[in-house]
């Protein structure tokens, strides 16, 4: 019996790096993919595995261990079964981009809810600021929107070198896991942090601007400088896994921090009166770009809606 960590999973085949850095190409035990049924994926990018070698270099996964956590979303296509995106991660980092493509801002507060569910440090990082010569008010306004959330954004141009040493400092020695929306340049980026990668880059559709697919499964490079970072897919919507609705301010840090100041202890921040919240959006110390967007999330409790940008 060997213990590993998955690099990589392509359909039924996960590769998995064992403690003496080999690498094998593994399969999941029948029993241990009949008892996840709720996922649609029971082993992940990130999780750390026991298998038994069969052969050179291939082997057969029977446990998958303990998660301190993971990035989970609704499944796209299977409503009632979850997606996991990636497990064991120290920091996610979302990318996003202003323009070519514009990425919607429910979209960001939707990934970082989840990240705070469970329990999974996240970052933003703003790439093509190459772009933005004339849109400095509406980059100042989205550091604005996420410092007062208590997020760190990282500005970055994969064309231009800007703020790729100090994402890299920001990278080194954990688990890194990057997201966003097709287009917003998430493969270029990853091959300015780490030359050598080669990973596929494509042109977005100016017709539509919006991005096409280049990563189709998640992958974990290791970093020349120190810690991994995990390549995904590019994501198109995000909804909700066992988050109720009463719960959900908790995953707002700016509006937990202020719900003990509400004249009410069962204060939902949405139509009672004496809110220390609404209060904070007043005094603008909380955005109301964010306010807003946790209102529109608390009354959409059937979580039909999905972003789609």
């Amino acid at each position: 019996m060997k213990k590993g960590l998955v690099l990589k999973v392509v359909g039924k085949f996960y590769t998995v790096l064992d403690e003496k850095d080999n690498t094998w190409v593994c399969v999941l035990k029948g029993k241990l993919r009949l008892e996840e049924n709720k996922s649609t994926n029971p082993v992940v990018v990130g999780d750390w595995v026991l298998f038994e070698p069969i052969a050179d270099k291939e082997g057969v996964i029977v446990e998958a261990l303990e998660r301190k956590n993971y990035v989970v979303r609704k499944s796209v296509n299977l409503s009632k079964q979850q997606h996991i995106i990636a497990a064991n991660i120290d920091c996610a980092y979302l990318v996003v981009t202003l323009i070519y493509p514009e990425t919607n801002y429910e979209f960001i507060d939707r990934y970082l809810v989840t990240c705070e569910a469970y329990r999974v440090p996240a970052a933003l990082i703003l790439n093509k600021c190459d772009l933005y010569e004339q849109l400095r008010e509406q980059v100042a306004e989205f550091e604005n929107i996420y410092r007062l959330a208590g997020y760190k954004v990282f500005k970055t141009s994969a064309k231009t070198g800007e703020g790729i040493q100090e994402l890299k400092q920001s990278l080194k020695g954990k688990i890194n896991l990057v997201s966003g929306n097709s287009g917003v340049g998430k493969s270029s980026l990853i091959n300015a942090l780490q030359p050598g990668l080669n990973l596929k880059v494509q042109e977005i559709s100016y017709v539509h601007f919006k991005g096409k697919h280049t990563t189709t499964f998640s992958q974990m490079f290791a970093l020349d400088f120190g810690g991994y970072i995990i390549d995904t897919p590019g994501i198109k919507g995000f909804s909700f896994v066992n988050i109720e609705k009463k719960e959900l301010f908790h995953f707002f840090p700016e509006i937990l921090s202020r719900t003990p100041q509400c004249k009410y202890y069962n204060c939902t921040h949405t139509t009672e009166p004496d809110c220390a919240v609404k209060n904070a959006v007043i005094n603008g110390e909380i955005h109301e770009i964010r306010y807003r967007n946790y209102v529109h999330m608390f009354y959409d409790e059937d979580e039909k809606h999905r972003v789609a940008y």
